[in-house]
């Protein structure tokens, strides 16, 4: 038994399409727990990855979104609607307690076109996400949230900042928002691990965005101190990307020790 817990999230772009590839990967990296979004369906072949030794708590939706954790530790407390938020019939949000933390993956709306009411959507919930985290920073939990956060943090996240500006993705309100929550006191793990430019998470389908190296980061892992302190490792495995029919989305892999 290792020491060390490894966590991955990634937008699968459709469970039913990439159910081969999530079980694929699971296996390959030996993830202990991996947060998944974009489900796209209510249906969830939960039986499949019990058989693997997971847990499966799902937050699912007819034809669009959806949010779902893999576990090999039992989740306890979980909370399916983000606080504050709970008319919001769009699935973006799933919680839970493993072990001594608490773990939050989200799927941040996209917020195009900026000049509708998408935007202001996105607003909103991302000051409904930050109430949350910082209600879980008062109360001093420990927790790590994960997932597609849509928010390109800064210039070097991007192949071309040129090609996203005016995108709701790259907005100074939405990268301000960003920046309130890392405020708070949370790290992005990645960076801590890896500065450079030119890391990324996500190439778009089209205009051979994969082969040219023309992605972005918006997949991201946010850390309070204590789990901060407990880190071993974070990267981008950018290898699920190449496979047959991928996901747009790569997955990032958190691991973090078990105790502190």
């Amino acid at each position: 038994m290792t020491d060390t817990l490894k966590i991955a999230s990634w937008n699968v772009n459709s469970i039913k399409a990439r159910e081969d590839h999530v079980a694929r990967f699971c296996e390959e990296r030996d993830i202990d727990i991996l947060l998944m979004q974009e489900l796209k369906g209510e249906a969830f072949p939960t039986e499949r990855f019990e058989k693997m030794g997971y847990h499966a708590i799902v937050n699912g939706q007819k034809a669009y979104n959806g949010v779902a954790i893999l576990s090999k530790i039992k989740p306890e407390n979980v909370v399916s609607k983000l606080p504050a938020n709970e008319n919001d019939e769009q699935a973006r949000f799933l919680a839970c307690d493993i072990d001594d933390f608490h773990l939050i993956n989200i799927y941040m709306p996209n917020g195009n076109p900026v000049d509708t009411e998408k935007f202001e959507y996105k607003l909103d919930w991302m000051n409904k996400l930050y109430a949350y985290l910082k209600s879980q920073r008062e109360a001093d939990k420990n927790f790590l949230i994960g997932g597609d956060f849509n928010v390109i943090p800064e210039a070097k996240d991007c192949y071309d900042v040129r090609d996203w500006e005016g995108d709701a993705l790259y907005k100074l309100e939405v990268r301000k928002q960003f920046q309130r929550m890392m405020g708070l006191g949370l790290y992005d793990a990645f960076r801590i691990y890896d500065n450079k430019p030119n890391r990324y998470s996500f190439w778009d389908y089209q205009a051979g965005a994969w082969p040219q190296n023309k992605g972005i980061r918006i997949d991201h892992f946010l850390t309070s101190p204590h789990i901060t302190d407990r880190l071993v490792a974070c990267e981008i495995d950018s290898n699920p990307r190449g496979w047959e029919r991928p996901s747009d989305h790569t997955p990032i892999i958190i691991e973090i020790t078990k105790d502190a």
